[in-house]
């Protein structure tokens, strides 16, 4: 885990932000090609991190846990391309903001599917 990550993750342990709907604090972003992982909360589980959030997409945008682990080991092998293999990266300026705040249309049309 990065100490950007760990350190946005403080205070927001699993189920912190229940109910909060559009209110809730983004805590991180990660992103591979068009697929993004908005992280609201997550907490240690021995040699990994379980993390909620919402992912964008994918097959269908949901609420979600996934381990750090399994994050940090997807990748799309681009080779045959000439791109090499892509892999999940962290935006790394990122800093917390409620979900109702970040610009991202097909975020917000989700939340807004879900009722927020």
């Amino acid at each position: 885990m990065t100490t950007q990550l760990e350190e946005a993750l403080k205070g927001f342990p699993l189920y912190s932000q229940d109910g909060k709907g559009k209110d809730a604090i983004c805590r991180a972003i990660f992103a591979l090609g068009g697929v993004r992982w908005f992280i609201l909360e997550g907490e240690k589980e021995g040699s990994d991190t379980i993390l909620f959030g919402i992912v964008i997409g994918l097959m269908e945008d949901e609420y979600g846990y996934i381990s750090l682990n399994e994050l940090s080991d997807i990748e799309l092998d681009l080779s045959k391309q000439g791109f090499g293999k892509l892999q999940v990266r962290q935006q790394e300026d990122f800093r917390p903001v409620p979900l109702k705040k970040l610009r991202d249309s097909r975020l917000q049309e989700f939340l807004a599917r879900m009722g927020y």
